[in-house]
């Protein structure tokens, strides 16, 4: 009975190797899957990220056009101005300093109402 018993338990350890092996390659096949669907998950996030960037992009480019119009306007209009005002100063820049300089150097005080008067008792 020894024999037979030595027997059954080498089959016993036999298949429980196998069953050891089989077990591994469960545990491996499950971590390969897993591995595979996360990058196949963050392929798909890369894809979502890049489309919606040129959504994005497509949308700013079509919303953003009216507005550069209208700053070009704007920066046109204000060199206008710039060149209206340099002109002007340029005809009528001496005069304008004599003028300052007249003020400035020909006094004429006067005392004003308030401090003239004397207040009535």
């Amino acid at each position: 009975m020894s024999a037979q018993n030595s027997a059954g338990i080498q089959t016993l350890l036999d298949a429980e190797r196998e069953a050891q092996k089989i077990v591994q390659k469960a545990r491996e096949y499950r971590t390969k899957r897993v591995k595979d669907a996360r990058s196949e998950a963050q392929k798909e996030i890369e894809d979502y990220k890049n489309k919606k960037d040129q959504e994005f992009k497509s949308y700013e480019s079509e919303h953003t056009s009216g507005n550069k119009t209208a700053e070009d306007d704007a920066n046109r209009m204000a060199e206008d101005k710039i060149d209206h005002i340099k002109t002007m100063g340029n005809s009528s820049g001496k005069k304008v300093v004599e003028d300052l300089l007249n003020a400035v150097m020909d006094i004429k005080p006067e005392v004003p109402e308030r401090v003239a008067a004397p207040p009535k008792a």
